[in-house]
């Protein structure tokens, strides 16, 4: 089935309806099929009515949304969704040359296999993998460095993609800190993401990293970041009474520097195709509930592959636009929070200001020091 039949059209062809519309199975539905006839106070609506209208919003965009994405795409340059603000002119802000996406959460979530499916929907690559995808316990498997993706595949795209290594729910402190200098020094293609027991491992490596940490590599400052989590394991893991997937999810969500413009980091729940349908909407809505997040803004049910294989595109149109609206999002957040660029004066006041602090430091080692030596004087003359 093409990405041009709506979910209606599909429904012709299909009995069950739910190839990927698959939240129409769920039990209330069928208010939300009456919510269409009027317009409701959305206030007023539950969560999961809430949740059924967005996925229906979703499927009534897609078949026609999705090209209009990629035309929007295909001609960005960075900066191209900044809104003159604060009497500042464009010249004056500070834009990179290229807008740097970072895709992050924990060991298993798909990350490597969430920028395939960009490349799928966005640069029509079809099967063919980009990144490569854990599977098993294999080391070999793991993302081990940071990899930029540009999914266009284009000369001249305005954004990229970074695939992170997943943290490990048993040393979230570990992977916060990590993400902080990601966040604060930048990322570039191929830096390694070492890990505290990981030395053995890289040993035989060594050679091999050196090549690929190259210092040629552009360093990108991260404009935003998307957290992907499993939803699967985190319900999972909450039905058998375990609370840590969704406790670390929470403080990986809301690790300080994330927030853009007053805006949370994008959620992409992934692996929803391993729930049925009622465990996947109680799921995102539990999981939106303890984030503290809405569950219909900024959050994205995502299936990188059908159960067939093939990329979204062909047989799930609504999870295709899905990946390329919050794409979209994250430009526009992103574009939306460049900074003016720094003048003469605010270097200079900069500099100066080391400097106080540097002499500041030092008068005050100087008056430590000289206390000391008295003290020291005072119990020789004793």
């Amino acid at each position: 089935m093409k990405s041009q039949l709506s979910c209606g059209e599909v429904d012709e062809y299909d009995p069950s309806g739910l190839v990927y519309c698959w939240w129409r199975s769920a039990a209330k539905f069928d208010e939300c099929v009456k919510l269409k006839l009027d317009l409701p106070n959305v206030s007023t609506l539950t969560p999961r009515l809430r949740v059924l209208r967005e996925m229906e919003r979703l499927a009534l965009i897609a078949p026609d949304g999705l090209n209009e994405l990629r035309h929007k795409f295909l001609s960005y340059r960075s900066g191209d969704f900044w809104i003159p603000i604060g009497g500042i002119q464009k010249g004056g802000m500070d834009i990179p040359p290229v807008i740097t996406i970072l895709l992050m959460g924990f060991s298993g979530s798909g990350k490597s296999s969430l920028v395939n499916l960009m490349y799928s929907v966005l640069s029509r690559s079809g099967l063919v993998l980009f990144a490569q995808t854990s599977s098993g316990n294999s080391s070999h498997t793991i993302t081990m460095y940071m990899e930029e993706h540009n999914v266009m595949r284009s000369l001249q795209s305005g954004f990229c993609v970074y695939d992170s290594r997943g943290f490990n729910y048993n040393r979230v402190h570990e992977g916060l800190e990590e993400l902080s200098s990601w966040m604060s020094e930048g990322v570039h293609h191929n830096q390694r993401c070492l890990r505290s027991d990981d030395c053995a491992l890289m040993k035989n490596d060594a050679e091999i990293d050196d090549l690929k940490s190259s210092p040629k590599y552009v360093l990108r400052r991260v404009d935003f970041a998307m957290v992907v989590s499993n939803i699967a394991e985190i319900y999972k893991a909450l039905k058998a009474g375990d609370s840590k997937p969704l406790d670390a999810t929470k403080r990986l969500f809301s690790a300080p520097g994330l927030r853009k413009c007053n805006e949370n980091p994008i959620l992409i729940l992934t692996h929803g195709d391993m729930l049925s349908t009622e465990e996947r909407l109680d799921a995102r809505l539990k999981i939106c509930e303890y984030l503290g997040v809405s569950e219909i803004s900024g959050v994205y049910d995502i299936v990188c592959l059908t159960e067939y294989g093939f990329p979204a595109e062909e047989c799930d149109p609504v999870t295709a636009y899905s990946i390329a609206e919050a794409i979209y999002r994250a430009l526009l957040i992103s574009d939306r929070g460049h900074s003016p660029k720094k003048t003469f004066r605010d270097w200079a006041v900069l500099i100066l200001s080391c400097m106080l602090c540097f002499i500041a430091s030092f008068l005050s080692l100087l008056a430590d020091l000289c206390s000391r030596l008295g003290q020291r004087g005072q119990k020789l003359k004793m």
